[in-house]
C-alpha cells in the first residue's frame, strides 16, 4: 500500500511538472519545430495519464480489499481462538467467478493456497495482522491522496483494469455493511466486472436456473436470396414457390399466402434443384463458419418436408456452388459442382448415396450444370470464360471445350437452357444468347437479347424462351426460333433480373437481385410478394402498441413489416446507412440512428422525416425513449450517451444534457420504470448507472442501483443476464437480448447464427437455454413483439429476419394469428 502510494506521488509530480518543462522547450526551439514538441508533449502526458490510470485502479482495489477486511478481523480472530471452521471471506476480497467457475465466496485456507502458489507468504503474514492493517488504511491517509489529484474521487469503486476517467463525485464506494454475499464477480477477457445481488434474492447458492417453459416455433422468414445465388426459384404442383434464404428452404404458396419450411441445413444453402416428380428436392450449403461445418447435399420431400438421403458429407470442400438431377431416367443421379479450388465435378447414384465418378472442372468459377434431358451421360457446365460439354462413359468422363471461334469470347457464360429440338442456349455478360450445335460444341448462331448481362433463361412449355436482363431490367418473350414476341421492365427498386420461374404459363416469378420476388404478367405488370434488406442490418425495433415493426442496416433502407400480415408496409432510403431504431412510446414517430453520428425521427403514416439531429461525428448504436417518451437517449461510438428532451408529441427534441464517463463506445442501455435512470454498457465491458433527473450525473456507487427497476433489459452486462454468457466467451460473443414484456424470458443473439430463449432472470452461470437455428450469419439483433407473441431475430450478412411464435409457458399470450399466418417447419427439436 505505502509503494503504491510513492508510486502514485511520484507519478503525479511527474505529470504536473511536464507541462512547464514541455512549454519551456517549445519557447527555447524554433517556430517551425513547435508541432512537432507539441506532439512529443501529448505522447508524454498520454502516457503519464494511463500510468496514473492503473495506479489508480490497483489502489482503489487494494483499499477496498483493506476496508472490507478490517471489518472481517475481529471475527475471525474469534473463529481462530475458539477453534471453530474457516470464516467465509467476502467475494470482494477475492476474485470469484474467474472464467466462469469458482465464483462467490471463499475460505480462508483457500485464500492462503492461491497466495502461496503466488509467492507471497510473507505478505499474507501481514495481511493477517490486524494491527498492520488499521494503520495502513486510516482515514487521513486516503484524504490526503485524494487531495492530490482530482481523479481519485471514487477510487474505492474502481475495479482493476477498469478506465479511471471522471467519475463524479458522489459517496464513495458501497456501504460499509455490505456482506459477504452482496456481490459477484464475472471475467470477460480478464477484464472483472462486479455485479451487485438484489435485496429480494435471499439465497443466490440456492438459485435453481431452469428451462423456459415456452419455445419458439420458426412462424415467417422474410427475404429471399437473389443477390448472389441463380436458378433458386422454382414453382411447384403444390402452388407453392420454393427459395431459400440463410439456413432455410421455404415453401411459400403464392394462392393462400402461407409459408411451411425445410431447416434442417446448419449453415447458408447456396442451391436448388428439383427432381423431375416435382416432389423430391435437392439443396446444398456451405461450410459456414463452424469449425466442424462441413458441406453437403439434402435431398428431401416437399411434400412431408422429410429428409431421404445426404450426400456428400466430408467430400465438398468450402461449399456446394450447382447441383442437378438428371431428366432422362427419371432422375436417378445428381451432378455436384463443390466451391474448391477446381470446383469438382461428381455424379451421385443419391438412392444408394454413392458417387460414380469425380473430375476436376476447373479453376474459374461455376455458375450452372444441367444434365442433358434427353441422355443422362451428357452433362453440362458453364462459368467464366467457359462452357464445357462432358460425357459420362463406363465410370469415367471426358471433357470438350465450347469453341467460340469467329465469336467474340465474353468474360462470363452465367447461364443456359436447352431447346425442344435439342440445342443449348447460353447467356452471357455480353447481354448475347448463343446457340450451340447439339454435337459439334460450336456456336451455330449469335442473338443480340438485352443491355448488359443475360441473367437468367426460362423455357415455356410451348418452346418459348423468357431471358432476363441485368442492366436493362428487362424480361422478354422469344419464340421458338427466337424472334423477339413481347417485353417489359421491372421497377428500378427490385434491381434486375435474377431468374424466372413458369407459374402457369402466362404468370411468372421474377427473383431480383435486390431480394425481391414478383409476381405478375406482360400484361399487368409485376408486385412484389416477397422484399428484403440487400446489406448488413443491425437497427430492429418493434412498435409499443401494433403488430409492426422496424429494420434498418447498410444498404441505407428502412423498412417497416406488419408482423400480423407478413408483409412489407413501406420502405424509404436514406441517405446514410441507419444501426438502431426505436419508437416513440405514443407509437407516432421512430427514430433512426446512422452511421456518420447524424439521426433522424420519421413519422410512420406520412414516411416524412420531421427532426433531423446529429451528434458528434461516429456512427450511433442505441436509440432508447424512456418509458413516458419525455426524454431520448442517444448512444455513439465517440463514448457519450446524448439526452434530449421530446416535446409535441415527438416530433420536437432539444438538447437536455450529456452523460460523460465511458472509456469506450456505447453499445446498449436501457432507462428505469421511473424514467430516471440508465444502465449502459460500453465496448470494454463497463456497466456504469446515470441520474438523468439529476442532470446527467454519474452514480459512482453502483451498489445503490443493484435494486432499481428497468422499464427494457437489452444490456448484454448486468446480474440479471449473467448466465446468458457461456464459460470462455469473448465479450462480443453476444450481439444482442432482449427480456420479454412479462419480464419472464430473455432471447439472446449471438456470433454464431443462434438465437437463444432463457429463463429471466438468469444470475448463475451455465444457465440452460432453448437454442435455435436458422440465421446463417451473425444474429445482430432480437426483439420480442409488444404482447410476447412473437420474437423477431435479424441476421447480419444472412439480410435475413426470422419471426418466431412463442408457444407454451401458460402466459396471456396473444397467440391469435391471421389467414395468412400458417406455418409448418420440417422437425428441428431445440437444444
Amino acid at each position: 500500500f505505502c509503494r503504491i502510494s510513492q508510486q502514485y506521488a511520484a507519478s503525479y509530480r511527474t505529470a504536473s511538472a511536464l507541462i512547464p518543462s514541455c512549454m519551456d522547450d517549445v519557447s527555447a526551439g524554433s517556430s517551425a519545430e513547435l508541432p512537432d514538441r507539441m506532439s512529443l508533449m501529448d505522447v508524454r502526458l498520454q502516457a503519464q495519464e494511463d500510468e496514473i490510470t492503473l495506479l489508480k485502479s490497483s489502489l482503489a482495489d487494494a483499499l477496498r480489499k483493506l476496508h472490507v477486511l478490517d471489518q472481517q478481523i475481529p471475527l475471525i480472530k474469534q473463529h481462530l481462538i475458539a477453534g471453530m471452521e474457516p470464516v467465509l471471506l467476502p467475494d470482494v476480497l477475492v476474485s470469484g467467478w474467474e472464467g466462469f467457475e469458482g465464483f462467490g465466496p471463499i475460505s480462508r485456507s483457500e485464500v492462503e493456497e492461491r497466495e502461496e502458489d503466488e509467492g507471497v507468504q510473507k505478505e499474507k503474514e501481514n495481511l493477517w495482522s490486524s494491527s498492520v492493517v488499521e494503520e495502513h488504511i486510516h482515514p487521513t491517509t486516503i484524504r490526503s491522496l485524494q487531495q492530490s489529484h482530482q481523479d481519485l474521487n471514487g477510487l474505492t469503486d474502481e475495479l482493476p483494469g477498469s478506465s479511471s476517467q471522471t467519475r463524479g463525485s458522489d459517496s464513495p464506494g458501497p456501504p460499509r455493511e455490505q456482506g459477504p454475499s452482496q456481490s459477484i464477480k464475472m471475467f470477460i477477457r480478464g477484464r472483472p466486472i462486479t455485479m451487485y445481488i438484489p435485496s429480494n434474492i435471499l439465497n443466490y447458492e440456492d438459485l435453481k436456473m431452469d428451462l423456459p417453459p415456452e419455445k419458439l416455433d420458426l412462424d415467417w422468414v422474410y427475404g429471399y436470396r437473389g443477390r448472389d445465388c441463380r436458378a433458386n426459384l422454382y414453382v411447384l404442383p403444390s402452388g407453392e414457390a420454393v427459395y431459400f434464404i440463410a439456413c432455410v428452404v421455404v415453401l411459400y404458396h403464392i394462392t393462400n399466402r402461407t409459408q411451411r419450411h425445410y431447416r434442417k441445413h446448419t449453415d447458408c444453402v447456396r442451391c436448388l434443384a428439383i427432381h423431375p416428380d416435382k416432389v423430391r428436392v435437392a439443396t446444398g450449403q456451405t461450410a459456414g463458419v463452424d469449425k466442424d461445418g462441413k458441406p453437403f447435399v439434402y435431398i428431401w420431400d416437399s411434400t412431408t418436408l422429410a429428409t431421404l438421403h445426404q450426400i456428400g458429407l466430408g467430400t465438398f470442400e468450402r461449399g456446394v456452388g450447382s447441383v442437378a438431377f438428371s431428366q432422362a431416367d427419371g432422375g436417378a443421379f445428381l451432378c455436384v459442382i463443390d466451391d474448391s479450388n477446381e470446383h469438382m465435378l461428381s455424379v451421385w447414384d443419391w438412392a444408394k448415396q454413392s458417387r460414380q465418378v469425380e473430375v476436376k472442372s476447373t479453376n474459374e468459377a461455376v455458375l450452372a450444370v444441367e444434365f442433358n434431358p434427353s441422355d443422362s451421360n451428357i452433362i453440362i457446365s458453364c462459368g467464366k470464360s467457359h462452357v464445357y460439354f462432358w460425357t459420362l462413359s463406363a465410370g469415367t468422363v471426358t471433357k470438350k471445350q465450347g469453341i467460340f471461334g469467329k465469336y467474340k469470347k465474353p468474360k462470363f457464360i452465367l447461364c443456359f437452357v436447352f431447346s425442344l429440338t435439342g440445342d443449348v442456349l447460353t447467356g452471357d455478360s455480353e447481354g448475347n444468347i448463343l446457340t450451340w450445335g447439339k454435337s459439334t460444341f460450336q456456336i451455330m448462331r449469335q442473338t443480340r437479347a438485352h443491355e448488359g448481362s443475360v441473367f437468367t433463361l426460362c423455357v415455356l412449355q410451348g418452346g418459348a424462351l423468357l431471358s432476363g436482363g441485368g442492366k436493362d431490367r428487362r424480361i422478354i418473350r422469344w419464340s421458338a426460333d427466337l424472334a423477339p414476341e413481347r417485353e417489359c421492365e421491372i421497377p428500378e427498386q427490385f434491381g434486375a433480373v435474377r431468374t424466372i420461374g413458369n407459374v402457369d404459363g402466362e404468370e411468372l416469378l421474377v427473383g431480383t437481385t435486390r431480394n425481391a420476388i414478383l409476381r405478375g404478367t406482360f400484361s399487368d405488370g409485376f408486385v412484389a410478394i416477397v422484399q428484403g434488406h440487400v446489406d448488413e442490418m443491425w437497427g430492429l425495433a418493434t412498435h409499443p402498441f401494433q403488430n409492426i415493426f422496424l429494420t434498418c442496416g447498410n444498404d441505407r433502407q428502412v423498412c417497416l413489416w406488419n408482423s400480423e400480415e407478413h408483409s412489407m408496409d413501406w420502405s424509404t432510403t436514406l441517405e446514410e446507412s441507419g444501426l438502431c431504431a426505436d419508437f416513440c412510446p405514443n407509437g407516432a414517430v421512430v427514430s433512426v440512428g446512422l452511421n456518420t453520428g447524424r439521426w433522424v425521427v420519421m413519422d410512420l403514416q406520412t414516411r416524412q422525416i420531421v427532426s433531423d439531429l446529429t451528434d458528434g461525428n461516429e456512427q450511433l448504436s442505441v436509440m432508447r425513449y424512456s418509458p413516458d417518451g419525455s426524454f431520448l437517449a442517444v448512444g455513439s461510438h465517440d463514448n457519450f450517451i446524448y439526452i434530449y428532451s421530446v416535446t409535441e408529441s415527438g416530433r420536437r427534441y432539444t438538447r437536455f444534457g450529456k452523460c460523460t464517463g465511458h472509456s469506450s463506445f456505447i453499445t446498449h442501455l436501457d432507462w428505469s420504470k421511473d424514467g430516471k435512470y440508465i444502465m449502459s454498457n460500453s465496448g470494454d465491458y463497463e456497466i456504469l448507472y446515470w441520474d438523468v433527473a439529476g442532470g446527467c450525473k454519474l452514480l459512482r456507487n453502483r451498489y445503490e442501483s443493484k435494486d432499481r427497476e428497468w422499464a427494457s433489459y437489452t444490456c448484454v452486462l448486468g446480474f440479471h443476464v449473467m448466465g446468458v454468457w457461456l464459460e470462455g466467451s469473448d465479450g462480443t460473443d453476444i450481439n444482442a437480448l432482449c427480456r420479454s414484456h412479462d419480464e419472464k424470458l430473455v432471447a439472446v443473439a449471438d456470433d454464431f447464427c443462434k438465437v437463444h430463449l432463457f429463463q429471466y432472470p438468469c444470475p448463475k452461470p451455465k444457465a440452460p437455454s432453448h437454442r435455435y437455428e436458422g440465421h446463417g450469419s451473425h444474429v445482430t439483433n432480437v426483439c420480442f413483439t409488444h404482447s410476447d407473441s412473437h420474437l423477431l431475430s435479424m441476421g447480419g450478412k444472412d439480410t435475413c429476419v426470422l419471426q418466431w411464435r412463442v408457444r407454451g409457458g401458460g402466459g396471456a399470450r396473444d397467440g391469435r394469428a391471421s389467414a395468412s399466418s400458417t406455418s409448418t417447419s420440417s422437425p428441428e427439436p431445440s437444444t
